[in-house]
Formats: C-alpha cells, sequence, structure tokens
C-alpha cells in the first residue's frame, strides 16, 4: 500500500495560517515546523494533563468554575477524569460566548434537505431556539439526567435538541434514522429514555419514509417512554401520521407554548455526562458510550484546530447521520470554535449524480468531510459531475469510516480536491470522541496513509507483548488517556442519582475493561481492535478491524444484532454474521444460517426461500441500508471446542480466502467443509441466474 513518494505537500501559506503550527512552535520547540510538531506529539504524550490544559486555553472555553487541575487518576487510567473541579457547559460554550462576543450575526448552521431546500441559522437565532427549545423540555418534565433519543434525520431541530438538552442538564442519545422499529427499541430500553425526538418523516431520494410510524413501533416496546416530541418535517407530503394526543406533541407548539423566558441553564460539571451514543461490538447487545460536557466536544474542537486547521469563517460539510458520531462531531466541534456547520440530509447522487458538489459550491464549502464507501459509490458516475461544479472553495478534505482503496484515494484527490487539497485521513471512533490517528495540513501526505498521532493521543502499534513494532503488522493502542475518551459504558436505567442504578454501573464498567482495557499481554493499554502498521518513511496505515466488528459502508455494526434479526425467524435455530469484502461498500453484510430443519440446507427451493425471508427479516429489524448482500444456508456452524462460533473462519470462508488462520480451537472440520460446499453451490446458482438466455 505504500507508496515512495508523497503525494502532496504544504504550501507556506498553509504552515503560515495553521493554529497547529503556530501551537507547534510555541509549546513544542524545535529548528522547524516538523521538529516543533514531533516535539509537541512526544510532550503531548507523555503529559497528557498539561496539553489538555493547553487545549484548554487555545479553544478559550467558558467555564463556570476554571479548573485547578487537570487530571484525576484515582480510579486509574480507564476511568480518567480531565478537569474534575470545574464546571462547563456545552450550550454556553457552543452558543451564548459567540453572541457575548458580538458574533450574533455570523452563520452558525446551514443545512440542505433532501428536497433541495436549505435554511441558514445566525448564532443569535440558533441561541433563541434553543433557549425555547430548553424551555419546552423543561415544560414536558424533563430534567436534570434525565435521557433523551433523538431518533431524526440531520435537520437544524437535531442541532437544536442537542443543545437544548445539554443545557437543561439532560443527556441526549442519537439513534441512527436508518433503523428498523427493535434496534431503536434496544436503544430505548437501554437508556431508559423517557422522551423521543423523531420527524413525521424523513425523505430519502425523494420519498417519504414514515419515521414517526418507525417510533411509534419503537416507543410500544419502550416503557420508558413517556412523550414523544413530533418535528413536522414533510408536512402534507407526509400523508397521515399516527399520534397519540395524550402522548404525542408538535415540536413547533411545544416551542410556541414555552416561555422565553426560559428556565435557568444547569450548572453542570465538566465531568457531568451530557450524550449517550451506541457502539456495537461483537458480543452482547450494543453498548452506550458515555461522554461529558468537557470531554467529547472539547475533543471535537481539537481534532478540528489539529487536524482540519478550522478557524472562525471555515465551513465544515460531513456526511453523516445523527446516529453516527461524525454528525455530533460535525455539530459539536464546528460551534465550539465559532464556524459553520453545514448539514446535509439527503443522499450525495440524487436527484443528480453532482449533488454533493452542488452544495461545496452553492454553500462554499471549506472542509468536506465523507467515507471511503461514498467515494466509490460516487466513482461510478464519472468525472464529468464533480468538473462541472466548482470547488475552488474547499481548502481540506477529510476521510472516516475504513480504510481506502488507492483508486478511491487518488479519484477523491484528483477530481474533488483537484490535486492541491489534503486528505486529512482520519480514524478513531464513538468511544474515542473522534481520531486516534490523522493527517495534517502541514505534513507531506502518503496516499492511503496516516501521518501519525493526534497530537494528545499517545498511540503505538504493538505486539502481543505491547512492544512497539515497524515494518509489521500490530495492534493499534493507546497508552495515556485523552480528553473525549468515553467514561464508561451505560449502565442501563435506574433509581441512582445519576439516573441508573450503581450494581448495573459496575456491571457495565467491567463490559468496558473487557473491551479495551483488559488485553492478555497488553494490560493497562487502550487496545482500541484495528490492525495497523507504521512503515519505514513513518507514514501510518490502517488494515481493517482485528474484532469481528462489522463495518458497513462506514457504519459498525455488531453480530450480535443481525444475528438476534436473523434467529428471531420461526425456521432459524443458529446464525452467524460477518463482513466480507465489497468493492464499493468496503464490506457488506454476510450471514450464514443454520434452519431448524437441517434437511432444508439441502433443498435448493427452500434454502433460497428461507435465504430471502432472511434478509428480509434483517432489512426489517435493522433498516433497510444494513440488508444482508450474502445469506448462505448450511446445517451447522464452524464452533470452538467451548460452543464458540468461529466468525473469522467463516469470514474467511465466504471471502474466498484460503487462509484460515489457526485452526487449533475448532471442534471439528466438518462445519467448515459443508460451508464451502454451500459457498459453492450459491455461486454456481448465482451465475446461473444473472447468465444471459441461450438464443
Amino acid at each position: 500500500m505504500a507508496e515512495d513518494a508523497p503525494a502532496w505537500f504544504p504550501s507556506t501559506h498553509d504552515i503560515a495560517r495553521s493554529r497547529l503550527a503556530a501551537l507547534a512552535t510555541g509549546l513544542g520547540g524545535g529548528s522547524s515546523t516538523q521538529h516543533a510538531l514531533d516535539a509537541l506529539r512526544k510532550r503531548a504524550a507523555a503529559d497528557p494533563a498539561w496539553f489538555w490544559s493547553q487545549m484548554a486555553e487555545e479553544l478559550a472555553l467558558p467555564w463556570d468554575t476554571p479548573p485547578n487541575g487537570g487530571l484525576d487518576l484515582a480510579r486509574g487510567a480507564p476511568f480518567a477524569q480531565f478537569f474534575p473541579d470545574a464546571s462547563l457547559n456545552l450550550s454556553t460554550a457552543a452558543i451564548d460566548r459567540w453572541v457575548d462576543a458580538g458574533r450574533s450575526d455570523a452563520t452558525a448552521i446551514i443545512w440542505e434537505g433532501d428536497e433541495g431546500g436549505t435554511t441558514e441559522i445566525t448564532y443569535a437565532e440558533l441561541a433563541r431556539e434553543v433557549a425555547l427549545a430548553h424551555g419546552a423540555l423543561a415544560k414536558l418534565g424533563i430534567r436534570e439526567g434525565d435521557r433523551v433519543a433523538l431518533f431524526m434525520p440531520l435537520i437544524p431541530e437535531c442541532a437544536v435538541a442537542m443543545l437544548a438538552c445539554a443545557r437543561l442538564g439532560a443527556i441526549f442519545t442519537p439513534i441512527y434514522s436508518g433503523f428498523g422499529a427493535s434496534s431503536v427499541a434496544t436503544r430505548l430500553v437501554d437508556s431508559g429514555a423517557r422522551l423521543l425526538v423523531t420527524v413525521d418523516s424523513a425523505s430519502r431520494r425523494g420519498r417519504p419514509v414514515p419515521l414517526k410510524a418507525i417510533a411509534d413501533e419503537a416507543a410500544a416496546e419502550s416503557p420508558s417512554v413517556e412523550r414523544m416530541l413530533v418535528v413536522r418535517r414533510l408536512g402534507e407530503a407526509a400523508g397521515v401520521v399516527p399520534w397519540d394526543p395524550s402522548r404525542d406533541v408538535w415540536w413547533h407548539e411545544a416551542l410556541q407554548g414555552a416561555s422565553r423566558a426560559a428556565p435557568s441553564r444547569a450548572r453542570t460539571a465538566a465531568c457531568d455526562p451530557y450524550m449517550l451514543i451506541y457502539t456495537s461490538g461483537t458480543t452482547g447487545r450494543p453498548k452506550a458510550t458515555r461522554h461529558v460536557h468537557a470531554g467529547f466536544p472539547v475533543k471535537s474542537a481539537t481534532d478540528m484546530v489539529l487536524c482540519f486547521d478550522v478557524q472562525q469563517g471555515d465551513r465544515v460539510l460531513w456526511y453523516s447521520d445523527p446516529g453516527w458520531m461524525m454528525a455530533p462531531w460535525l455539530i459539536q466541534g464546528t460551534l465550539l470554535l465559532g464556524a459553520t456547520a453545514v448539514l446535509f440530509d439527503g443522499t450525495p447522487d440524487w436527484p443528480g449524480p453532482g449533488r454533493l458538489w452542488e452544495i461545496v459550491d452553492r454553500h462554499q464549502v471549506t472542509v468536506l468531510g465523507i467515507a471511503p464507501t461514498a467515494i466509490r459509490a460516487l466513482m461510478r458516475h464519472g468525472e464529468n459531475a464533480p468538473r462541472a461544479a466548482n470547488l475552488s472553495s474547499l481548502r481540506a478534505l477529510g476521510s472516516s469510516g475504513e480504510p481506502w482503496t488507492p483508486e478511491a484515494w487518488w479519484w477523491y484527490f484528483r477530481e474533488i480536491g483537484r490535486s492541491r487539497c489534503p486528505i486529512i485521513n482520519y480514524t478513531g471512533g464513538t468511544e474515542v470522541a473522534g481520531g486516534i490517528l490523522a493527517c495534517t495540513t502541514i505534513e507531506p501526505q502518503y496516499p492511503c496513509a496516516f501521518t501519525g498521532p493526534i497530537p494528545g493521543m499517545d498511540a503505538s502499534v504493538v505486539d502481543g507483548s505491547g512492544n512497539s513494532v515497524t515494518g509489521t503488522v500490530g495492534e493499534l493502542v493507546v497508552r495515556a488517556p485523552w480528553v473525549g475518551m468515553t467514561s464508561s459504558f451505560w449502565g442501563g436505567p435506574g433509581d441512582g442519582h445519576d439516573g441508573h442504578d450503581a450494581s448495573r454501573q459496575r456491571e457495565a464498567d467491567d463490559r468496558y475493561l473487557d473491551t479495551y482495557w483488559r488485553r492478555p499481554g497488553l494490560d493497562g493499554m487502550w487496545v482500541h481492535g484495528d490492525w495497523a502498521r507504521v512503515d519505514e518513511t513513518g507514514a501510518w496505515y490502517l488494515l481493517g478491524r482485528s474484532d469481528d466488528t462489522i463495518k458497513v459502508a462506514g457504519k459498525r455494526l455488531g453480530p450480535t444484532e443481525v444475528e438476534g434479526a436473523a434467529t428471531a425467524h420461526p425456521d432459524v435455530s443458529e446464525a452467524a454474521a460477518c463482513g466480507i469484502p465489497d468493492a464499493i461498500k468496503g464490506e457488506s453484510l454476510a450471514v450464514v444460517v443454520v434452519p431448524t430443519d437441517r434437511g432444508a440446507a439441502n433443498d435448493k427451493k427452500r434454502r433460497s426461500a428461507l435465504a430471502e425471508e432472511v434478509a428480509g427479516a434483517i432489512a426489517l429489524a435493522l433498516g433497510k441500508s444494513l440488508r444482508p448482500g450474502l445469506v448462505v444456508v448450511v446445517p451447522d456452524l464452524p464452533k470452538t471446542r467451548s460452543g464458540k462460533v468461529m466468525r473469522r473462519v467463516i469470514r474467511a470462508v465466504l471471502s474466498g480466502d484460503p487462509d484460515l488462520g489457526d485452526l487449533s480451537g475448532l471442534d471439528q472440520t466438518g462445519p467448515i467443509d459443508r460451508l464451502r460446499e454451500a459457498m459453492g453451490q450459491f455461486n454456481l446458482e448465482h451465475d446461473r441466474a444473472e447468465a444471459p438466455s441461450a438464443r
């Protein structure tokens, strides 16, 4: 994957405007900008308390109570608390201070909808809307510590709801707008959400998607949900909207009925939780990462400064959904910096292949972020669409979600960046609150690579004993805590003072430790679950997940959720889900199922019917975008002697990889042979179905 020479070099202008260059020179020292940056990375890794205190000063955070100390390690690195004695509220940091500083008329949010409507909101207008929403939530009985679920597309009201919850001291949890009812319900139940905010319908490629109806179905399975706040997104185009007058309230009516003299803003501690955002792992239910007021937002803004050089006047668009971390990252990071968040609630190639590039042109976007999957899909439309748009406003491109393929990276660089914009490769995760590795605007860049750890992230590639390695594949780890790391997993609803039960929280803490901190030979390190390599040039590369997590189109998905949806079918006894390589999506969802009647696996008609039904059931449960591309029916699954399904082996067989890895733990080889046979039958039948008719 490594290239002999960088594809992009920073100009003197790039370095001169860079806040990172100024920080590195001032804090790191050194004889050149690169030496200063290297020194800053080293010093930040050695002294995270110092570094994050410096970044708090750089961001000029408007503390209610300024911090006296930077870092509390009383419970060890996994439960580190930054700014433990300080008070800060996200809404003040993101809105109020800019209004108070005379920037009321500056643009905070630009929104464009699927159907083409555009809205611009100033910081003063955003402040008014948040104040009214704050009052509306209080009037609905939402109190400090209550959970509020947001099941909605990326519309301005989504940002308003996030900030209003923070202002009240409530905890919001964003949910992917493409999920089916059962996945939404899982998160409602786990969080114990009292209020669900949704829309009448979303718009996807010009067609209404009945989110309110899905929300109703999910709420019926979630006893904690007492009220539902509904944004009129499509109005008459949504058709008849199901309604429960004892529970449901229109968003606009709630805000109209709210007093402009809203309740006083909550005086939240810097370490108080304000957001739960779910990430799926390889086992168990989805995990709610718990983020605090001076955590995720500070990390988001810091990364925007250090990696993308975002400043006031920048307009940042990152194509995402509120349920995935890059949307909260976009909203919170830009607003903390006094920049402009460009929200796009639509599809990049609808109604025409140039839609995304037209948005960049129309709104003069300066920083554009997108997943490699989306770029691969847009490449199919050719070069005419991007060449028809004026993309001269762009100064930096971003990418996240998955590793690049060289072809897609070069297309993005040449056709969208015109070979003059750096691609800021950026990787981390929901639980990280941003990036671990990235590029910067002041360092040369190799295709598909990262220039190194983001300052403040003490990252290494290590072998099984925790020794740093170069030139060979190893685990990506972080050796020291950082601002933004999840404060643990959410323990589930309960009666505790902070909204959940102490015993459940202890269980969640153990799950959190087991997930990231307890790896034989790597104790005391955050093990992120990615294979990585540092080459001889110093460039860093990601090589895929080291666990069973599935990533479809940049969306992380745990196999347990998929398998649960498959085994809910009455004719399925077992299931195993994995990701397999896909030319467009990067990974495609594949599922292997064992029928209740094992004989069905040997009957072509029954096998085909069951595969189609299972695919439909999964799409219904998880959302159409997560419909599996492959369903294979087999009489049994490869397992370890202890009964654990060997997803790694299944993935290798389905991908056509002859190297199945270590099979010493395999109970018996028969299931592998039968899986290979079933895959061969599938390919044969598929080829016949797609072959042209004989003439």
